[in-house]
């Protein structure tokens, strides 16, 4: 608790605003945030949500999970449990039917599924 509450106060003091100011911002008073920046209250999730915002800073930063500002890039890789066809008719509803590209574009998706499934 106490990290996330230095983080918090280490960029409203990069930013050199005050406590009163940063709590009239974002809708609470100083007693509150001075008791974030401490660790004696754990901010509020609708609190923290602002907080990035306002510093444009990830959650993953400010609460301490990552010491990058933009936050942990995840790689998404969902795992296929469709069985062929029912990927094949997926990938067709998500192609735009008019584009000049569609046809090439699904049928190299397909390719791809079906080699990874061999």
């Amino acid at each position: 608790m106490t990290e996330i509450g230095h983080r918090m106060k280490s960029l409203r003091e990069r930013a050199q605003i005050t406590q009163a100011e940063i709590a009239k911002l974002c809708g609470t008073n100083q007693t509150t945030i001075a008791r974030m920046e401490t660790g004696k209250t754990a901010p509020s999730v609708k609190i923290l949500v602002w907080w990035a915002d306002y510093f444009d800073v990830s959650l993953d930063y400010l609460c301490c999970r990552t010491d990058q500002p933009q936050g942990k890039l995840y790689e998404y890789k969902p795992r296929a449990r469709a069985s062929g066809e029912e990927m094949k008719r997926f990938i067709e509803m998500c192609f735009e039917p008019n584009s000049p590209y569609n046809e090439k574009l699904k049928n190299a998706l397909i390719k791809m599924m079906e080699e990874a499934d061999k």
